[in-house]
């Protein structure tokens, strides 16, 4: 390496040093980079729930994130992992979070509609909900958001609602109980794609239970909307069902804990918008995600999320990238601060640098002189002479870079200059002893 790297190195080295240690205690002080694997509750692996947490599993999958999901049995089952730590992120259905869940748990947004199948027998001849108090009704386990979803209907019916009216059967075994008479309506809260709901719509001498009064129960809980299945949009040729009928639908929401990274929630939100934007049954194309449409506070990445999309540096960066870039910002100020007179008082430094090693020199120099001048004999002289040649040498051996080597050419004329000096000198002095001696 030669000298002029050495001394680059010399003056910018302990400045790189310090840029490095500024950034790696900036980094041990931003906030932790995202958890490369998270949890997600979902629900009955033949459900829509678990089905959609495996989307959400391929999307995450895409950006190095790795997503477990646990098989439960709905949506209680699933705050209570969200609450407990076991779990991350889940799908609830709207209407059944509690004042407590409200306050450790945020929402991302209302994801799709989940409508609220209420299947009776023909000849039970069941005109409305309120009837249904008379009959066997099955509305599904404890822990389970059809259930809970009921008993929330049959409250804001009131009355009295006997044992009867509160089987335990769901789903398939729900469908199983009510096309074999053992039951004489059935409650389902689930998607139209579920088979057993598809089987019922169908079934002849089975009724789907309309609700005329939808909009007043949706007013009455904000994780609920109103919807419609539209004549024939189950079978146009066979024309299922033969006409509107109106329903009420919970919201379902993807909920998170409320310490789940910012990264991750931004994830969340960017596949929610590719996996339920589209047309279904109940909603036209766009009308989801719904922010509004949760009965949990929406988390603050999601306000601003819905409020001003996906961050400038994820529309041009991978995730892994914009998510550094990120965090790293709040040090990015500082540090920039920090550099800017770095790196304007290198230059002057490195050129004094140089400078010095030819200025050095001039301090020699002036000494040489000085005692060539006042050198009595002859011997004297020649120490001063041999001294200024090994200056000239050291001189020419120095290695500067090419735009200070003017100065090294002057410094050496400078030294041949007094050489020549102290020669006179020499000759002068010899000149004048010959002429007193003779």
């Amino acid at each position: 390496m030669d000298k002029s790297m050495k001394d680059i190195l010399k003056v910018y080295g302990p400045l790189a040093l310090l840029v490095a240690i500024s950034i790696w205690v900036a980094l041990a002080l931003i906030d932790p980079a995202p958890p490369s694997r998270v949890t997600f509750a979902a629900g009955n692996s033949g459900g829509a729930y678990y089905a959609l947490a495996q989307e959400y599993a391929g999307k995450l999958a895409e950006s190095d994130v790795e997503v477990e999901i646990l098989e439960t049995r709905g949506s209680l089952e699933n705050i209570e992992l969200l609450r407990s730590g076991r779990a991350g992120m889940a799908f609830v259905q709207g209407g059944l979070a509690t004042d407590a869940d409200r306050e450790e748990l945020n929402s991302l947004a209302g994801m799709f509609h989940e409508p609220f199948w209420v299947f009776v027998r023909s000849e039970a001849a069941i005109q409305g909900f309120g009837a249904l108090r008379d009959v066997r009704f099955a509305i599904g386990p404890e822990g389970s958001g059809t259930r809970a979803l009921t008993l929330q209907m049959q409250d804001a019916w009131g009355g009295d609602w006997p044992s009867s009216s509160r089987s335990i059967e769901s789903g398939q075994a729900a469908a199983s109980a009510l096309l074999a008479g053992d039951v004489d309506a059935a409650a389902f809260s689930a998607s139209m794609n579920a088979p057993y709901v598809q089987r019922l719509i169908e079934e002849p001498g089975i009724a789907l239970l309309p609700f005329d009064r939808a909009p007043a129960l949706a007013r009455r809980t904000r994780a609920l909307d109103p919807v419609t299945l539209y004549r024939g949009i189950v079978n146009l040729e066979a024309d299922i069902p033969a006409a509107d009928v109106p329903l009420i639908a919970s919201v379902a929401q993807l909920a998170i804990r409320e310490d789940l990274h910012p990264a991750i929630q931004s994830l969340l939100l960017e596949a929610s918008e590719d996996i339920h934007a589209g047309n279904s049954a109940f909603a036209n194309a766009g009308e989801f995600p719904a922010p509004e449409l949760v009965d949990m506070p929406l988390s603050s990445e999601a306000e601003r999320f819905w409020k001003n999309g996906p961050s400038f540096l994820r529309n041009y960066f991978s995730f892994q990238i914009a998510n550094f870039l990120e965090r790293a910002w709040v040090f990015l100020i500082p540090l920039i601060t920090l550099l800017i007179p770095l790196i304007r008082v290198a230059p002057p430094i490195y050129r004094w640098r140089v400078r010095r090693k030819i200025y050095v020199w001039y301090s020699d120099l002036r000494e040489l002189e000085a005692r060539g001048r006042e050198a009595s004999n002859d011997e004297t002289r020649d120490r001063v002479l041999d001294e200024l040649s090994e200056l000239q040498k050291e001189v020419g051996e120095l290695d500067v870079p090419l735009s200070y080597t003017e100065e090294v050419y002057h410094l050496r004329s400078h030294i041949a200059f007094v050489r020549d000096l102290v020669k006179g000198l020499y000759a002068r002095d010899a000149g004048e002893e010959a002429r007193h001696t003779a």
